[in-house]
């Protein structure tokens, strides 16, 4: 018997037919879709990446902004 790995765990508790596939080496017939779904989650993962830079670049606009207010609004004052 070959010991089971964890990432087959993981398979099996998603899909146990897909696992049992995977066992027997039986190869996906959905190979074109399971490359869409891949392409889909990386364009997914770098929108989110881009958005968070987004964020940031606008908290550090906001930043240099109150500052920029505060030293015109002491300037006013003084």
């Amino acid at each position: 018997m070959r010991p089971i790995r964890a990432s087959e765990i993981s398979s099996f508790l998603y899909c146990k037919r897909a696992w049992w596939y995977q066992r027997k080496g039986i190869a996906s017939t959905n190979v074109e879709e399971l490359a869409e779904g891949t392409e889909l989650h990386h364009q997914h993962g770098r929108a989110v990446l881009a958005s968070g830079l987004i964020r940031t670049l606008a908290y550090g606009l906001l930043l240099i902004a109150l500052v920029l207010f505060t030293i015109y609004a002491t300037n006013q004052v003084l």
